[in-house]
C-alpha cells in the first residue's frame, strides 16, 4: 500500500514508519525536517507542514491511507481533517492520546485528579479531536491511543486492544512502547476491524 506518515521524524512517527518501511509498503514520511528520518527501504523523506492544510493536501492524495502522528496543541485538527478529506486518501489514521480514555464510566484519565498538570493541555487537544472525527460522516478515520505511558521500549508482538477504556497490566501498570504501538497501527491498515472508531492499545 501507499502510505503517508505525518510526523514521520517524531518517536511514534519514526516506528510507525519504520514498521510499515518492514511490512513492505511504500511510504511518504513527512516532516518539517526530513533530513532526521532514517533511510529506510520503500521510505521516501519528504518535507511538510500539517500547519500547510493545502501543502498537506497534495503531498497526502495519491496514498491509500494517511497516518498524523503529530502533537495536538502543534498542528490543527480542522486542518488535519481538511486535508485527509480533500486529498482523498481511503482512510485517515490518528495517533490518539491516552487522557481520552474512561478509568470509569464517564470518568475520563484526563479529569483523574492525579493527571499530571504538564500534559492536561495536549490530552484535552486530543479528546477534543476525537469528538471532531466522531462527527465526521465522509471520512474513513480511526483514532488509536496508547495506553498511559507511552514510551521507548522493545518490539515484542505482545498487546492487547481495547476500545474506550484505558488498559491496565495486573499490577496497575498502562502502558505501550513505541514498537509495539507501531504494531498495532500496522494491523490496523492492514487488516481493517475499527473503521470510524476508537480503539485503544496496552500490556
Amino acid at each position: 500500500m501507499k502510505i503517508a506518515v505525518a510526523g514521520a521524524s517524531g518517536r511514534a512517527g519514526s516506528e510507525i514508519t519504520k514498521e510499515l518501511s518492514r511490512r513492505g509498503h511504500s511510504v511518504t514520511a513527512i516532516a518539517r525536517n526530513p533530513e532526521k528520518i532514517a533511510a529506510l527501504p520503500n521510505v521516501t523523506p519528504t518535507k511538510g507542514d500539517v500547519l500547510d492544510q493545502a501543502g498537506l493536501t497534495r503531498l497526502w492524495a495519491g496514498h491509500d491511507v494517511a497516518v498524523s502522528s503529530v502533537h495536538f496543541l502543534a498542528s490543527d485538527p480542522q486542518k488535519l481533517i481538511g486535508a485527509a478529506k480533500a486529498s482523498g486518501v481511503g482512510r485517515y489514521l490518528v495517533v490518539g492520546g491516552a487522557g481520552s480514555l474512561e478509568v470509569a464510566p464517564g470518568v475520563k484519565l484526563v479529569t483523574t485528579p492525579g493527571f499530571p498538570a504538564q500534559y492536561k493541555a495536549e490530552a484535552e487537544a486530543g479528546s477534543a479531536f476525537l469528538d471532531l472525527l466522531r462527527q465526521e460522516k465522509d471520512l474513513n478515520w480511526t483514532f488509536i491511543s496508547p495506553s498511559a505511558l507511552f514510551i521507548e521500549g522493545e518490539r515484542t508482538g505482545k498487546f492487547r486492544l481495547g476500545t474506550d477504556q484505558l488498559l491496565a497490566d495486573a499490577n496497575g501498570k498502562s502502558w505501550i512502547s513505541f514498537a509495539d504501538y507501531a504494531i498495532a497501527l500496522a494491523d490496523e491498515i492492514e487488516k481493517p476491524a475499527h473503521l470510524r472508531r476508537r480503539f485503544t492499545v496496552g500490556y
